[in-house]
């Protein structure tokens, strides 16, 4: 006897038509039989979701197109694998080039829930470290920081900002013991663990130059540009609506004079995002400021943000 809904099972049960066992085994049947289908719609929904936050964020054409990639090539992989042909070895351990507040650690935190959905990593959360969490002050702590660390991350990414300073002292300096530390621990667990290397780009194209193992270890490569002006302020603009926050066609013309204004040349260490949430903050502070003598205030007020409230960042 087959029954399509579960309530016709329980139904025929209380008419005595089948047993309770027979029941039973026709609910656990058809669990069986719908579960895979959910599961499989539940994963795809939040592969799509994490790349739909991907997509999200301001720029990063290139970084967005690679990710794509590199989900095109672990799915082609495992098509292969289940037609028993050849595979390439599934390798990604990254290397993030750029100035600060380019989206580096974003795009960490969102590939390390991504690399989770398509089943490349076992927990998908992300451990941010860097030179201070993994070297030690004396022979031997080096490591066992390193590898404290590494434990941490395992089934995970581990993302070490700053990672040329490893190297910054030579042979005889520290950092030396934690990049071998690092090396061995890519090679044991390389199925479980993503290592991503981050700083400026300059920095790390030397940092690289002094290992020359360590290039070939990193396959992926991927550079994170300064934003433009335009999308700076289309940054601002999002992080104002995400507080409740709104501007006026003058404020937002004093805003990207502002912006241009920080990223000339004057200012040499303009932080992208950075800058722009420091400027944001400002701006909130100096407006409460404005309205606080006000008896009462409508919602209006309490919402938009005047060019007088932008001031310069230092």
């Amino acid at each position: 006897m087959s029954y399509i809904w579960p309530q016709d099972v329980l139904l025929a049960m209380e008419k005595g038509e089948i047993s309770a066992v027979e029941a039973l085994k026709s609910l656990q049947e058809m669990d069986n039989m719908t579960m895979p289908s959910t599961k499989v719609n539940h994963s795809q929904k939040r592969i799509e979701d994490t790349l739909h936050e991907l997509d999200h964020l301001i720029g990063l054409s290139e970084v967005k197109k690679i990710v794509r990639e590199i989900y095109a090539f672990i799915e082609i992989q495992r098509r292969r694998q289940q037609e028993n042909l050849n595979t390439e070895p599934l390798v990604l351990h990254m290397i993030f080039k750029g100035n600060p507040g380019t989206g580096k650690t974003t795009v960490a935190r969102i590939m390390s829930k991504f690399f989770c959905e398509i089943g490349v990593l076992t927990r998908g959360h992300l451990i941010e470290v860097e030179r201070a969490d993994l070297v030690g002050e004396y022979i031997g702590h080096t490591a066992q920081k390193t590898r404290e660390q590494l434990k941490k991350a395992y089934g995970g990414i581990l993302f070490i900002d700053e990672a040329y300073s490893l190297a910054r002292g030579g042979e005889k300096d520290f950092g030396k013991e934690s990049i071998d530390v690092l090396v061995k621990a890519m090679e044991d667990h390389k199925n479980d663990l993503i290592l991503i290397l981050a700083g400026y780009q300059k920095e790390m194209v030397g940092f690289l130059e002094t290992n020359p193992g360590l290039h070939s270890r990193f396959p992926i490569h991927i550079d994170f540009p300064d934003y433009s002006q335009q999308e700076l302020l289309h940054i601002a603009e999002q992080m104002f609506r995400a507080r409740q926050y709104s501007l006026s066609a003058e404020t937002r013309s004093a805003l990207l004079k502002l912006l241009l204004s920080h990223q000339s040349s004057v200012h040499e260490n303009f932080g992208n995002a950075r800058t722009v949430r420091n400027i944001i903050e400002k701006a909130i502070r100096r407006q409460a400021v404005r309205l606080i003598s006000k008896a009462s205030t409508t919602r209006q007020e309490l919402m938009l943000i005047e060019p007088t409230d932008l001031v310069e960042v230092k």
